[in-house]
């Protein structure tokens, strides 16, 4: 039993609830909100080196013994997706600092920072299927109310597009948590493995696992993203980069999760259709960032890119598939909330996210354009920078698996992101400077601090790669194992 497991979901919670109160002194709401992120960001640190030494962590609520209780589970894979949700949202909450209007921060948008961080955390940590849900929920409800902040005409259809989109999702959720449960009698994650593998993945149970699969393909932005490039175009920026680097990933987490410890044993049907979902995902998310101009269209795009080359490191099954989706995730995590904090930027200096509008910013602002050109390159996958491990281990582990085809495509994919972030960078920040130092709509006081620090965590992810390799051939082992799992739940 390791109570430190509930600190994630109950410090940006509690802090959150009391903010709400104190909702009208920002000073009071930022040092508080900052607090509660690093203290969470300590908590993950202390969780991966505790699973490190001892193995998986379990805290079962109110000592009622799993399955009938109310588990907390923490494996490294979860607790490296902890300690990595806490560094994107210290530096996107520095961001809203300076960016956020003073009315805007007042509207209650610290809790729902923190709320959204809560529900993200409790997703990770969570050995409840019904239990998953609710923290889904959690951050989404969150979410609705962040997407609008800014009032915009723009944003009222693609918030609308965002809500339904979910709430259908959701309503899926809960049919499948029902299926499930009327099936094997549990939703316990540790039982629930226990119970299919005793009675084999029938066709029922296999239906079910594809029902499952699009409730997370939809969260994830994996092939059904058709409500993604919108909805995450029209919030502000610090907003719109904690959407980018968090919300797809839970859906991410949330199909590693199901069809490892769960659904895992008709691969040949369950694994190969999710490879063809990535495979396309990958294809048309490419097609979407090549072929626009406008900057925040670009980037959302190459989120969607990621998801499907992420996914296609779980369909191989293989240890260094799995090692490569978890390098990768971590990074690309990091490196959307990067990329967005500095699109935002740009778009707080020159009033447009027109690339054929901006051009020359390197020469006024040579810090944020090497920034942005190395966060592309790490994006590309060009060593030593954190994009390059994940990449090279997902395209072997595809091609150890079988799927030659999918780890091509993830390569086709990588030359997409080169050729639209190039374009991005060659448009943007070089050239000839088009605004005078007058005409310039904004500055970068207090913005380019958040975006340094998450430069500086990209670098070391990739130059010092060998520091954190033991934990991710640890998460990648404990999800290869799912037997490590269960054993830590009921033990």
């Amino acid at each position: 039993m390791n109570n430190l497991l509930i600190a994630p979901v109950v410090l940006p919670l509690i802090i959150g609830m009391v903010l709400i109160i104190f909702h009208t002194n920002i000073k009071l709401q930022r040092v508080l909100s900052l607090i509660a992120l690093l203290a969470t960001s300590a908590v993950s640190v202390l969780l991966i080196n505790q699973i490190h030494q001892q193995g998986i962590q379990t805290l079962q609520l109110g000592g009622w013994e799993a399955p009938y209780g109310i588990s907390f589970v923490g494996d490294m894979f979860s607790a490296l997706l902890l300690l990595a949700t806490s560094i994107v949202a210290v530096c996107c909450l520095i961001y809203a600092f300076t960016t956020m209007g003073r009315k805007q921060q007042k509207l209650y948008f610290y809790p729902l920072f923190l709320f959204l961080v809560t529900g993200v955390n409790g997703s990770f940590l969570t050995g409840d299927l019904f239990n998953l849900y609710v923290f889904f929920e959690l951050f989404l409800v969150s979410s609705y109310v962040l997407i609008t902040f800014g009032g915009e005409k723009r944003q009222l259809r693609e918030s609308l597009k965002y809500i339904f989109t979910n709430i259908i999702s959701s309503a899926f959720f809960l049919m499948g948590v029902a299926y499930l449960y009327s099936i094997t009698g549990t939703l316990n994650l540790a039982d629930l493995s226990l119970k299919i593998a005793e009675v084999g993945q029938d066709g029922l149970i296999t239906t079910v696992a594809f029902l499952f699969l699009i409730v997370f393909a939809l969260k994830a932005g994996l092939l059904l993203f058709f409500w993604l490039p919108g909805s995450y175009s029209v919030p502000p920026t610090a907003i719109a980069a904690i959407f980018a680097a968090l919300l797809t990933k839970v859906g991410i987490y949330a199909i590693f999760r199901m069809f490892t410890l769960i659904f895992y044993h008709e691969p040949q049907i369950t694994h190969w259709f999710i490879g063809i979902l990535a495979a396309l995902t990958m294809i048309l998310g490419g097609l979407g960032a090549i072929g626009f101009w406008d900057l925040k269209k670009i980037l959302t795009y190459n989120v969607v890119i990621s998801v499907g080359f992420i996914v296609a490191g779980l369909v191989s099954l293989t240890s260094a598939g799995i090692t490569g989706s978890i390098y990768y995730l971590i990074h690309d995590m990091i490196i959307k909330a990067l990329i967005f904090l500095i699109g935002g930027t740009v778009i707080h200096l020159t009033g447009t996210s027109d690339l054929k509008e901006i051009s020359g910013l390197i020469r006024r602002h040579p810090g944020l354009g090497w920034m942005f050109f190395l966060a592309a390159l790490s994006m590309v996958g060009i060593p030593p920078l954190s994009g390059f491990l994940g990449k090279v281990f997902i395209t072997r582990g595809t091609f150890e698996g079988g799927y030659f085809w999918l780890g091509a495509i993830g390569l086709v994919a990588s030359l997409f992101i080169l050729y639209s972030m190039m374009k991005l960078f060659m448009n943007a920040f070089w050239g000839e400077m088009k605004l005078s130092e007058e005409e310039e709509l904004g500055t970068t006081k207090g913005l380019i601090l958040p975006i340094v620090l998450l430069t500086v965590v990209s670098l070391a992810l990739g130059i010092g790669a060998e520091g954190i390799a033991c934990y991710v051939t640890q998460a990648a082992e404990e999800l290869l194992n799912p037997s490590l799992y269960i054993q830590a739940v009921f033990d």
